[in-house]
């Protein structure tokens, strides 16, 4: 009986032990969770207020943390045609629908089949409406990153710019980029800077394999049957290495044949231009200067709209350059 009640005492002090080390441990992360999210927040101030000496006006995006509000998540899709590129015209079908929880607890099998059409689908925290929220993943993310999307939703605002959908990505996209560099260059901050100039340099490349890409697509869309087209451009993936790699990660879950048309045309409407508004920037040396210029563009500016006005401001920034 001695024995048996030792035994249990010992079992009882084990299970104590186990359940203070527990506890610890759920108020270790908790902390650690907080830390983070307050770390985030003084980021997220501190890059709206240097947007703002840009020209870029602030906006609710991903000021507030989930624990001031709660999560909300977007699964975004795009359907195009299938044999069929968004060139000239927008993506035949976009939609978005919001969740009250993160991605992270959403997840989705693969979209199988729509008939006649290609369906690319993604999912999100971020985005530019003050419902979007810095979630722990969001705020556990690398700094350039991080950067990259306080600054890419900020411009979203309709204060910035107020175009439709595929001509504001094509804008947005490239100065969130080129705005992330000036923020850790005016910081000093050399280690981030020489991080977000690499990936810059990764985004123009991506961009310059993108454009390659798809002018054979639509040259095989034309040429081919749509089944043969499809299978021969996504064989010349590989060709393509930088925009690859963005590929595969992105569909990850996804059935490439069914995702092709879809992801390749939502792909134009953030990286048609990068490069060119990129190399604008080279030629007039302010990011400033520039933003102003873009924010000139009419709010019903299409896709050659676009083109003609970057081709403009190249020869004015070219002239004021001589």
């Amino acid at each position: 009986m001695a024995q048996q009640r030792h035994r249990w005492q010992l079992a009882k002090v084990a299970t104590l032990g186990l359940l203070a080390v527990s506890l610890s441990s759920c108020s270790f992360v908790r902390r650690d969770t907080m830390v983070r999210l307050e770390e985030n927040a003084r980021l997220v101030e501190e890059v709206k207020a240097f947007g703002k000496t840009l020209g870029i006006e602030p906006t609710e995006a991903l000021s507030r943390t989930t624990q001031e509000q709660p999560t909300l998540s977007m699964l975004w899709l795009w359907m195009q045609r299938v044999g069929t590129l968004a060139l000239r015209a927008p993506v035949d079908i976009r939609m978005a629908i919001g969740f009250s929880i993160a991605k992270e607890d959403l997840k989705l099998e693969q979209v199988y089949s729509v008939d006649g059409y290609s369906v690319y689908y993604r999912q999100g925290n971020e985005f530019a409406d003050s419902r979007s929220v810095a979630t722990v993943a969001f705020a556990g993310e690398g700094t350039v990153r991080r950067v990259k999307v306080i600054l890419h939703e900020d411009l979203h605002g309709d204060n910035n710019f107020a175009l439709p959908w595929e001509v504001e990505e094509s804008i947005v996209t490239p100065l969130g980029s080129l705005a992330a560099v000036e923020f850790f260059r005016r910081n000093g901050d050399q280690r981030y800077l020489e991080q977000a100039l690499t990936s810059l340099e990764a985004e123009r490349q991506l961009a310059r394999e993108l454009n390659a890409l798809v002018a054979e697509a639509e040259r095989l869309f034309l040429t081919a049957s749509t089944e043969e087209a499809k299978a021969e451009i996504l064989d010349l993936l590989a060709s393509y290495p930088v925009y690859n790699r963005q590929f595969q990660r992105q569909i990850a879950g996804q059935h490439p044949p069914t995702v092709l048309e879809a992801k390749l045309s939502h792909d134009l409407a953030y990286y048609r231009y990068f490069d060119q508004i990129a190399a604008l920037l080279e030629k007039v040396g302010d990011l400033g200067t520039l933003i102003a210029d873009l924010k000139k563009l009419p709010r019903d500016t299409s896709q050659d709209g676009l083109q003609a006005y970057l081709q403009r401001l190249k020869a004015q920034y070219s002239q004021s350059a001589k």
